[in-house]
């Protein structure tokens, strides 16, 4: 437990020494909030669509949380070109322990991002419907972290190049992303796209979410999007754990 501790802490420590980089990552989402919300809102609101922003607002909090965890694989990159990866692996520890405290310290840090978001979002105009319910909006938002720092664990682990990971996350993600509902209603689509949505975890981060902050949810139910999440966390943790355990050093 003292090494999952003191990897999660490292984790933490990165994020708050780098005063740019989390303002850096704060543009994207505000930009999406700012510019689709308001500008789609009037067109959303006569397609009896009601308040967009309180529609947009959770997918662009699962946005957030979903980019800085998939790319805190970088780090993973990082540190095996510059050594610190080698001096932690050569450590008596098990790997499997590693690779749960950087999972969850990538993970926390992914949600702390989700919650700035949310803080600005209050100042754009989104209102929570029933903040009795926002300790499970914080379960769906680290479960999306937790999902999406494994998978970028995985990806990292048979990686060398960070420019090739963000390549190939950047091809992942961004379907994943508007795949997803975050930014318009899933009803209707294609019946070749609707697979698409169904085996796409964060489906049910978004849906989830949005029915923790704003009591509209579809799909399988907010217990139904909690369980498969849970159970995709489950696998990809394992996937990140074996993979890792196969780093070669």
């Amino acid at each position: 437990m003292k090494t999952i501790y003191i990897l999660w802490l490292r984790q933490l420590k990165r994020y708050f020494r780098s005063k740019s980089r989390i303002i850096g990552s704060l543009g994207q989402p505000i930009l999406f909030l700012v510019a689709l919300g308001f500008g789609f809102g009037p067109i959303y609101a006569k397609a009896g669509g009601g308040n967009y922003i309180q529609f947009l607002t959770p997918g662009i909090i699962a946005m957030s949380t979903l980019f800085t965890a998939t790319f805190m694989g970088i780090e993973l990159i990082w540190d095996k070109e510059f050594g610190f990866l080698k001096e932690t692996m050569v450590a008596p520890v098990s790997r499997i322990k590693i690779m749960l405290g950087r999972t969850l310290g990538g993970a926390t840090v992914a949600v702390l991002q989700g919650l700035i978001v949310f803080v600005l979002s209050l100042i754009i105009g989104f209102r929570p419907v029933n903040w009795l319910m926002a300790p499970l909006a914080m379960v769906f938002l680290a479960l999306i972290a937790i999902i999406f720092t494994a998978l970028g664990t995985a990806i990292a682990s048979k990686m060398e190049d960070m420019h090739g990971f963000q390549l190939i996350v950047n091809f992942l993600i961004m379907p994943l992303f508007f795949l997803s509902g975050a930014i318009f209603p899933l009803n209707g689509v294609a019946s070749g796209i609707k697979y698409v949505v169904m085996i796409n975890p964060l489906t049910y981060g978004v849906d989830g979410l949005r029915a923790a902050l704003t009591n509209v949810g579809t799909g399988v139910g907010i217990l139904g999007d909690l369980g498969i999440l849970l159970g995709v966390a489950i696998v990809l943790v394992a996937i990140g754990g074996y993979l890792f355990s196969k780093v070669e050093i």
